[in-house]
């Protein structure tokens, strides 16, 4: 959905599964800094609004996802993940009941098969799920943010800030009183900062969680059964997962970022050298210069150099090999 937002002076477009919202509005570092100054705000209504209501809500969705939500307290922001029989990533869900109904927000376009898995599992369980994307944009206000969020506006408050589920017909006008805007590679740049894993960016179709370090914040290891547990398990009590997460350092002198994608070498072995990983996310961060999220092999040293396609690159671990 294309937001009304994106007549804001300076607004320029995000491509890709981000499409609908700016990416920035004509100054990315100041943006970055305003949000890390815990200011302004940033419009993600471009994610996928699902909601899950009646009595069964949470003993149900307990059953399903990574994540214990079984007695979820009103207002306690939690994650968690749908994992496929085999173990491997699908969903992300970013969750909080409200007393009455569980909010979730999801990836752009995810919605539509997360709502058709959620209906296929329902069997005599007392639950309503809705797509409520039309109705509902997520907005996000920064950690350390004064504002106050409109009354009887669904609240989902992190470490890393407040998702809020507005009424998407007031937008524009949070907008006005809440500003300045900032524009989602602001938000990404403080998301690579801060080595927190995106479903579809740091995910593929083979992607388990113990790679991207979502054992603990999105899933819990001693809930009942869900689907993929045995691989959870079996990787947590007896193995290492194949790839791990890192944090890059990329060369600041080279003009262009490596894509995701660009595959990752021994510096050592230089362009020409086995592949061992490949980047997911790269920004250009404030304070930090170019930066990246990348997967690799587990086994890679730590202390490795590394290139990013002909960037140099510094690792810094965020799962432990």
């Amino acid at each position: 959905m294309k937001s009304p937002l994106l007549s804001l002076p300076g607004a320029v477009p995000a491509e890709g599964v981000d499409e609908g919202v700016a990416a920035h509005y004509g100054d990315l570092f100041r943006e970055q800094r305003a949000l890390a100054d815990g200011t302004g705000f940033v419009d993600l209504s471009h994610r996928g609004v699902v909601t899950v209501t009646d009595e069964d809500r949470l003993s149900w969705l307990h059953l399903l996802l990574t994540q214990h939500v079984s007695e979820l307290p009103a207002g306690e922001a939690t994650e968690a993940l749908i994992l496929s029989a085999h173990g491997h990533i699908e969903h992300a869900l970013y969750l909080v009941d409200d007393g009455s109904t569980v909010w979730a927000h999801v990836e752009p376009g995810t919605q539509d098969a997360l709502i058709a898995y959620l209906e296929s599992m329902k069997f005599f369980y007392r639950v309503e799920v809705a797509d409520r994307t039309a109705d509902f944009a997520v907005v996000h206000l920064p950690a350390g943010s004064i504002a106050e969020a409109p009354e009887d506006v669904v609240v989902r408050e992190t470490a890393y800030g407040r998702d809020l589920f507005l009424p998407r017909e007031d937008l524009e006008s949070f907008a006005a009183a809440h500003g300045p805007a900032a524009g989602l590679l602001a938000h990404e740049a403080l998301r690579v900062e801060q080595h927190r894993p995106r479903l579809g960016f740091e995910t593929d179709h083979r992607t388990i969680p113990h790679e991207l370090g979502w054992i603990g914040t999105a899933v819990h290891l001693q809930k009942g059964c869900y689907r993929g547990q045995e691989t959870v398990a079996r990787v947590q009590n007896l193995g290492k997962p194949p790839r791990r997460l890192v944090f890059l350092h990329l060369d600041g002198s080279e003009v262009h970022l490596p894509v995701p994608g660009t595959e990752i070498r021994l510096a050592d072995e230089g362009p020409e050298g086995r592949k061992i990983g490949f980047v997911t996310t790269s920004v250009r961060h404030h304070e930090l210069g170019p930066v990246a999220l990348a997967l690799v092999k587990r086994n890679v040293p730590v202390d490795a150099r590394l290139i990013a396609g002909e960037t140099a690159a510094a690792q810094e671990v965020v799962v432990e090999p």
